[in-house]
């Protein structure tokens, strides 16, 4: 595997040296790899109670604990506890340089007495630990494994194109004006300028304005709007930028929230969402490859369950964004996290006995569960604050309950496969252990892991509130206040008084060894216009042949006059 040399001048003066001798660079890179290698098999092998007892852990190499967190040595086969500064003192009696600590990555020097960065040892990590995922991972439909991911590396082409290119300075972080009380699309909009598939989307040129067709142009192509707003984004200006032409093509798709007055910032976003999907490419009415499809649709699963015969009635359902209602698992407002909503959400519900009869039994006493059959690249919750118990509006209340919600979500609890796996456990009588990932069916832990990058507040009461937002940009967290932007901390995100939240898959995972959708589509629309060209020329042979026997016959009868 190779890797270019990082030519940071403030790199360890130690480690360039050895990176300076391609064999002891080598010897260094594979130590590490092999330590990356073992960590990772060790965490898979941990979810199989019969293979516990096979997997010893590592002992210190002078004292012999057994090392619940291990460092290794990256010269040789010891290892050492960092707590009472045995593997140190393995590094300074062998002479050796580095050690890494197996579960972090992150390597150390004796010589720097500081554990030191560097850019080769964090991409050989990422790319160990996700190709170790990728053996852990069969499915369960084909029984084969994850596809390897590969990294993008230009074709002559595009590298050619490369050359040309001239970088342009940009933040990529710009305040959006407010067009008379559209902070509800200020706000959606930085969620998209944060949202990274969108965004690579969009700059890598997948939907081009000025090459859109004509009659989408000038009228209601939101992808084009799409498009305008992230080059406009990453450009030199950094002045606040007003979003004019994508409220007025809004409000032409959407009437009902034309007008000056203060919208809901969740309409607004299915309202884009389904403005996007209509313009653009792959957008289709049935297993739609568009880009909001591919970003945010996932599968819901209701499992409607009858309490005298046992039988369950699956059905699935297409989802955009996940609505939780602000009560935790026992009906209450009070401590309420993202994770307490969303078992409520799947917890098992009774329902009325006019709404469901069971085909078997004909009985109708049963029980309804969601899950999540299938979970999209991107994550949007809304929380329901705003609750209308009649039809008059002026009788609405919002509710200011504060929602805690975390920097990281592991999804695996409420999807469909982890549910059914919990319940014949406890069928067969053996109690679930605290986690079931890794597995084999289930896959590893990486594949269930969301990150926050996004997060819409609401400010004041129903009627007279204001809309602000927080996001992710180069690891750090920003305040959009329309025009206004303002540099924030992850704490102040995670107290804010939340509306929605935005959540991106960690390592996004491919379907094994299967050609991608949009190009078996591609591909069968190749194969339909040939079909329908060679049509075409049967017609013409079939016209030419008409017009041959027509002239015959007029030759016949001028003949006979």
């Amino acid at each position: 595997m190779a890797f270019e040399v990082d030519g940071d001048p403030s790199r360890c003066s130690h480690l360039v040296a050895i990176f300076g001798d391609d064999a002891e660079r080598k010897a260094l890179l594979n130590r590490y790899k092999a330590v990356i290698q073992w960590n990772a098999n060790r965490s898979q092998h941990f979810a199989y109670p019969a293979k516990r007892r096979k997997i010893a852990p590592p002992e210190c190499c002078i004292c012999g604990t057994a090392l619940s967190r291990a460092y290794a040595c990256l010269h040789c086969s010891a290892a050492g506890c960092w707590q009472d500064g045995h593997i140190k003192q393995h590094l300074q009696d062998t002479g050796h340089d580095f050690c890494a600590d197996v579960k972090t990555g992150y390597v150390f020097c004796i010589e720097c007495e500081d554990f030191v960065y560097d850019s080769t040892f964090e991409r050989l990590q990422k790319l160990t630990r996700l190709a170790e995922e990728e053996k852990a991972t069969v499915f369960e439909a084909s029984k084969r494994l994850r596809e390897p991911f590969e990294p993008w590396r230009p074709d002559a082409k595009e590298q050619a194109a490369l050359e040309g290119t001239i970088a342009t300075p940009c933040q990529g972080r710009r305040g959006l004006l407010n067009l008379g009380q559209t902070c509800f699309m200020n706000v959606i909009l930085q969620s998209f300028i944060a949202n990274p598939l969108l965004r690579n989307y969009y700059l890598s040129d997948k939907h081009n304005s000025r090459l859109c067709r004509p009659q989408q142009t000038h009228l209601n192509c939101t992808s084009c709007e799409m498009d305008k707003l992230l080059a406009e984004v990453y450009s030199e200006n950094s002045a606040p930028y007003g979003p004019v032409d994508f409220l007025a093509k809004t409000w032409r798709a959407s009437t009902e929230l034309s007008g000056n007055a203060q919208q809901d910032a969740h309409e607004f976003f299915i309202a884009a969402l389904n403005q996007i999907h209509a313009t653009s490419r792959g957008s289709t009415s049935l297993q739609c490859i568009c880009i909001i499809h591919s970003t945010f649709a996932g599968l819901l699963q209701s499992d409607v369950k009858c309490e005298r015969c046992g039988k369950v009635a699956e059905k699935t359902d297409p989802m955009l964004d996940i609505s939780l209602e602000l009560k935790g698992e026992h009906g209450h407002e009070q401590d309420l996290t993202l994770a307490s909503c969303l078992r409520r959400y799947t917890h098992p519900e009774k329902l009325d006995p006019n709404e469901y009869s069971c085909v078997k039994c004909g009985k109708t006493s049963h029980t309804k569960r969601m899950s999540i059959r299938k979970l999209p690249p991107v994550l949007s919750f809304q929380f329901k604050r705003f609750e209308h118990k009649s039809a008059d509006r002026s009788a609405a209340r919002k509710i200011e309950a504060p929602v805690r919600f975390p920097a990281s979500l592991n999804m695996a609890p409420f999807t469909t496969l982890v549910m059914h796996k919990q319940e014949l456990l406890k069928e067969s009588g053996s109690a679930p252990p605290a986690t079931l990932i890794p597995d084999k069916i289930l896959g590893p832990e990486a594949l269930y892991e969301y990150d926050l990058f996004a997060v819409v507040c609401h400010e004041g009461q129903i009627d007279n509130g204001h809309y602000t937002c927080y996001a992710r940009s180069h690891d750090e967290w920003y305040r959009y206040d329309d025009d206004k932007v303002t540099h924030a901390t992850l704490s102040a995100c995670l107290n804010s008084q939340a509306y929605m939240c935005f959540y991106v898959k960690r390592h996004l995972d491919y379907k094994p060894n299967m050609t991608p959708s949009y190009v078996v589509t591609r591909e069968q629309e190749a194969v339909k216009e040939k079909e329908r060209e060679r049509e075409k020329e049967k017609e013409k042979e079939k016209e030419k042949e008409a017009r041959t026997k027509e002239a015959d016959v007029d030759e016949e009868l001028l003949a006979l006059a």
